[in-house]
Formats: structure tokens, C-alpha cells, sequence
């Protein structure tokens, strides 16, 4: 596990004693210093800097969570085939818009057993500048299309991009949300190299990793067709969000 919080402290210390040997550059230091602190609190959900969220599960058994944001999509029936083959349940964090998109895809998705998650209804590239109250109409418009179009409600959230802040922590609290984040992010969005993405997630796997895929590209889909088969060899099981928090709360 990262210490960020004990790197934090340890700047924030010499922060301070710059401060109070009275230079003007100093207080200028620190305040750059705070900046950056809440800049990277907002964009690391596994600092939970603002809010808490669900980044792994405490387990001393060989188990990962896969999850897939941004779905349903063109490409999501080809993973959904992959993973019936295999027998293995995902948990999907759906966009309400790509919901009202693809409706019989994520009517699947339910039907196979795998877990949903709420994603917001737009997955707007502001979202870390919307007000509380716009952040609250996002979680909740996504509810009402899980609620209609797949007769389910959901306490899970995944935040766009990972991004937290006041504003969007009042509105997963105002809403009754659990956040969940993760602690392997095979930013499978951004690299086109299929083996450099398949790399990144397994040199970081450990015991009760959660992590960050997207149903989005055919790209992500070989990807996981080799993970799945990594994971088979490894002896790793799998596990749904839910599933984890249910069997916490009935510890």
C-alpha cells in the first residue's frame, strides 16, 4: 500500500516550519503546496481525501473484481459472451445515457447475474466543476433509467475519472451512494498498446485488487481475454462489488 498520507504530512511538516521562519516565499511555498494536495486528493480516489470510498477488498485469498465502466456500448455483448464462457461476474458502472442507448444490453447484463453500478446519467468532462446540486441530478437521472429500463435499484457509484471533491462528495452522501474506486487502473483509454495495458493491470494485481476496465473497444475486450486467461493460470477467483460489501456487512 502507497503511504501518500504519510508523504503528505511529512511535506505539510516542513511546510510549516518553513512558515514560521517568516519568509514570504515560504508562505507562497506552502500555499502551492496545499494546491497541489487538493488537486491530487481530487483526481487519486485511493487518497479518499474526500470521501471514502470501497479502492480493494481485505482478503488474504487469491480474488480480484473486475469492473467496467462507461457501458453499455456496441462492444459490451462480446465481453458479456467472454465472461458467460468463463463463469465469471463482473460489476458494470453504467452511464444512464448509454443505458437509454443500448437497453437490451444492460437488460443482459442483469439477466447474467453481473452487478450494476450508477456512472451518472452523462459522464459530462466537467464533472469535477458541477455544483452539488448538478452532480445530484446526475446520480439520480441515472437511477430513474437503471430503475426503468432494468427494473433495479443500485447503491454503488463510480465517480467519472475517479474525480472527488465537496461538491461531488455532499452529493454521493445526499444520495446514499458507497463510492467505489479501485487500486489497479489499467487506463486502458488512453494506452493503444494492448500488451503494455495487459502488463500494467497484472505487475500491480494482488489480493482483493479491484479493477478499472471499460466495455468500450475492442482493444479492452483482447486485453481481457488474455487476463482472463492469466487469472485462470494464477488461481485467482472473482468477486462482485456487491457481493464484497454484503459479506463485510454480515461479519
Amino acid at each position: 500500500m502507497k503511504h501518500y498520507s504519510f508523504i503528505i504530512l511529512y511535506l505539510f511538516w516542513n511546510g510549516f516550519i518553513y512558515v514560521f521562519n517568516g519568509s514570504i516565499w515560504m508562505y507562497i511555498f506552502c500555499f502551492i503546496l496545499f494546491s497541489v494536495t487538493v488537486v491530487w486528493g481530487s483526481f487519486d480516489i485511493q487518497l479518499k481525501y474526500f470521501i471514502n470510498s470501497i479502492t480493494q477488498k481485505k482478503t488474504k485469498i487469491k480474488e480480484v473484481a473486475l469492473t467496467f465502466d462507461d457501458g453499455p456500448s456496441e462492444f459490451t455483448p462480446r465481453f458479456l459472451d467472454l465472461l458467460k464462457e468463463k463463469n465469471i461476474k463482473a460489476t458494470f458502472f453504467c452511464i444512464g445515457k448509454q443505458i437509454e442507448k443500448y437497453p437490451e444490453t444492460f437488460q443482459r447484463i442483469i439477466a447474467e447475474g453481473h452487478t450494476i453500478g450508477n456512472h451518472t446519467y452523462s459522464h459530462s468532462n466537467n464533472t469535477g466543476f458541477l455544483s452539488s446540486l448538478k452532480m445530484i441530478e446526475e446520480i439520480e437521472k441515472c437511477d430513474e433509467v437503471i430503475a426503468k429500463i432494468g427494473n433495479i435499484k443500485t447503491d454503488l457509484y463510480r465517480p467519472p475519472f475517479g474525480v472527488t471533491n465537496p461538491n461531488i462528495a455532499k452529493a454521493i452522501k445526499k444520495t446514499q451512494k458507497k463510492s467505489i474506486g479501485w487500486n489497479v487502473r489499467s487506463l486502458d483509454t488512453v494506452i493503444e498498446d494492448e500488451k503494455k495495458i495487459y502488463n500494467r493491470i497484472t505487475k500491480n494485481l494482488n489480493n482483493g485488487s479491484i479493477i478499472l476496465l471499460h466495455d468500450t473497444s475492442e482493444k479492452t475486450y483482447q486485453v481481457l481475454v488474455e487476463l482472463l486467461l492469466f487469472l485462470e493460470r494464477e488461481k485467482y477467483s472473482t468477486f462482485t462489488i456487491d457481493s464484497m460489501i454484503n459479506s463485510k456487512n454480515n461479519d
